[in-house]
């Protein structure tokens, strides 16, 4: 299994993705783009992007809103879908926001699509 955020990794990602097909989002979490900051344990940083339902390395040139965090905060809100643990990170100053704050409140209230939940959980499962 890819460490989180390697190549290895984001290929993982892509391969999976294009398993899963239609993720059938609702239209709130379809138009989404978020860009990802994050801090890896060397204190480098990875860029990537959750862009339409899907985790893409890179940002993206749709995003209004950058979130800074670090990997391990990336996988309990991002992965996990621990929304008590996203609401803990940023009050603790964890997830720093940049940009449209009114992004973040989508993913609040949208629930992803079970073939998102699926996918993610794949992603999870393939993730070391």
């Amino acid at each position: 299994m890819p460490a989180l955020l390697t190549d290895d990794w984001f290929a993982t990602v892509d391969k999976l993705t294009a398993e899963a097909g239609d993720l059938n989002l609702p239209p709130a979490l379809a138009n989404l783009a978020i860009n990802l900051v994050v801090v890896n344990a060397d204190n480098n940083t990875t860029e990537l992007s959750l862009d339409g339902g899907k985790i893409q390395k890179g940002l993206s040139s749709n995003a209004k809103t950058t979130l800074n965090m670090d990997g391990e905060t990336l996988r309990k809100v991002f992965l996990e879908f621990d929304m008590a643990a996203a609401m803990q990170a940023f009050m603790t100053g964890k997830i720093k926001v940049q940009g449209d704050m009114s992004q973040l409140m989508a993913l609040q209230t949208v629930k992803p699509s079970q073939e998102q939940k699926d996918l993610f959980k794949n992603i999870l499962a393939q993730t070391s």
